[in-house]
């Protein structure tokens, strides 16, 4: 069992430094400020869970999994909500008041 949960925590954590690689490729070559921010947000968020759910799961059941948890539903609570403001906020860069 112990080298299942082993193997599983490898292949999160390379699938969550691949996805940080992809975030930092689009925001290499993406175009706009509009394209990066998705390409960054997107990819970004989906590798701190992939790499805190294997964290977590190498922890076990314990008080720093939860930790880690609730730092994991942070990142998917903030993440998108400033990604939000910064696409409006480029959407209205230009526009008068």
């Amino acid at each position: 069992m112990e080298l299942f949960i082993d193997i599983l925590v490898v292949l999160l954590v390379i699938g969550g430094c691949f996805f940080f690689l992809v975030g930092t490729v689009g925001l290499i070559r993406m175009p706009d400020a509009l394209c990066r921010m998705h390409a960054t947000t997107k990819s970004d968020t989906l590798g701190a869970g992939l790499i805190l759910l294997a964290l977590a799961i190498q922890t076990g059941f314990s008080l720093t999994a939860f930790k880690l948890l609730v730092v994991l539903c942070f990142i998917w609570i903030t993440s998108p909500t400033a990604a939000h403001i910064i696409a409006k906020a480029e959407w209205n860069k230009d526009k008068p008041s």
